[in-house]
């Protein structure tokens, strides 16, 4: 089993007990779902961040502005989006 496989079967596992949860019987439940939620929103938004990031330096945009636009370094946007970026 690959690793994003495993990865994908852990969210799918989790994702399906927490939908199970009977909010009535766990009281946290709605907040649980909340933080599911939220986690998904944040590998959205990281996703497209990536994406954009590769458009940028597809256009020709160095890595000093793309680390100005993301209020860091050239160098730490680099780290990050480099591979990424490619």
């Amino acid at each position: 089993m690959t690793k994003a496989r495993t990865k994908d079967a852990h969210d799918h596992d989790i994702d399906s007990f927490i939908a199970s949860v009977d909010p009535a019987t766990m009281r946290d439940a709605a907040r649980l779902r909340a933080i599911a939620e939220a986690r998904d929103a944040k590998d959205a938004a990281e996703a497209r961040l990536t994406s954009a990031v590769a458009a940028a330096r597809a256009a020709g945009d160095s890595w000093t502005m793309i680390g100005l636009a993301l209020r860091t370094s050239k160098q730490n946007a680099f780290r990050k989006y480099g591979a990424k970026a490619q």
